[in-house]
């Protein structure tokens, strides 16, 4: 059986890089995959620190947009991470399954931990366990997730593999890695070398998925470009990562290739090609934000619905915890 697992964290606002890289892409699955998780990683979000009212409307503003973007949540198990203990309690196990040197070598925790390594906090560095265990709590087989996130993903194969040989069990499977879409990895609007990202102090550098159609339009004609007109072939975008980020960003809203958008407005002044830009992300966007909001107005709503997905979690996961329990040999009188 063929099972998806993938979250997203409630912290600050989705953004464009978000919807294109991972939201959209789940919705698509959920036609080709009749078993898929979607899981607001909420235990992930306080490996810094959260403060607790934003957190929890955080959590709602991701689950409405999970559901305004067109995830069915009749279909799919949709739900908090933190409401199924499975997570917590197999990230322990995990915890002594995994090695140090696995987790030294993790690059996304040099980067989050900066400088600062030291004061950084133990779930920081241990959040690959964390993320195995949400995967493999439920046996998943296959996780959608960026370029940054493969590394994790091949620590959470090392993890399953070493459980099943230190067991001699053939329990948890080797997941695979889905990396789907166009535009995987959208950049910055405001610097085309640095990926999009919540944490941005400039608004401007990113279009969240609560921005209206005003707020798009404006975020694209003021994005970062070069004073040429549009590259005229693919050589020339190496050097004008602005250019090639706004480029992706139109072919993957329009679900055609870079090359195509590049040959339709090949020497287009960047007026002309932002107005299309926006137009076209409007369209897209408009419709999403429109529902979020009304979702939003709902709360009661919003948690009923992660409610019932946090009740289909816990009793997928709680047969294959009391499993893991058997193989480890804790004693449950």
């Amino acid at each position: 059986m063929q099972r998806i697992f993938s979250g997203v964290q409630p912290t600050g606002k989705l953004h464009l890089g978000n919807y294109l890289g991972a939201i959209r892409n789940w919705v698509r699955l959920q036609e080709q995959f009749a078993d898929c998780l979607f899981c607001v990683v909420d235990l992930h979000a306080v490996t810094v620190w959260q403060d607790p009212k934003e957190l929890t409307a955080n959590t709602r503003e991701v689950a409405a947009a999970l559901i305004a973007a067109g995830i069915d949540a009749k279909r799919n198990v949709v739900f908090n991470q933190s409401q199924v203990p499975a997570h917590a309690e197999l990230a322990w196990i995990f915890n002594c399954v995994a090695r140090l040197g696995w987790l030294n070598r993790m690059t996304q925790f040099k980067e989050k931990a900066g400088k600062n390594r030291e004061n950084a906090s133990a779930g920081l560095y241990v959040y690959p366990n964390l993320m195995a265990a949400d995967i493999l709590a439920y046996k998943a087989t296959h996780v959608p997730v960026g370029e940054d996130q493969k590394q994790h993903l091949e620590l959470t194969r090392d993890i399953a593999q070493k459980f099943n040989n230190d067991f001699g069990v053939d329990f948890f499977p080797l997941v695979e890695p889905l990396i789907l879409g166009v535009a995987t990895r959208v950049m910055s609007l405001r610097d085309g070398s640095k990926k999009m990202s919540k944490s941005d102090a400039s608004d401007y550098s990113r279009i969240n998925m609560t921005d209206d159609a005003d707020t798009i339009a404006q975020k694209i004609r003021k994005a970062k470009t070069d004073p040429d007109n549009m590259p005229q072939s693919v050589e020339n975008m190496d050097s004008r990562p602005e250019a090639s980020n706004l480029l992706g960003i139109y072919a993957a809203l329009a679900d055609i290739d870079k090359e195509a958008a590049m040959h339709r407005f090949a020497g287009l002044q960047f007026s002309a090609f932002k107005q299309e830009l926006a137009d076209l992300a409007v369209s897209v966007l408009g419709p999403i934000n429109s529902e979020m909001k009304r979702l939003m107005n709902d709360p009661g709503y919003i948690d009923g619905i992660l409610k019932q997905g946090c009740e289909k979690a816990r009793a997928m996961a709680a047969p294959i915890l009391s499993e893991v329990f058997d193989i480890v040999g804790f004693l449950r009188p």
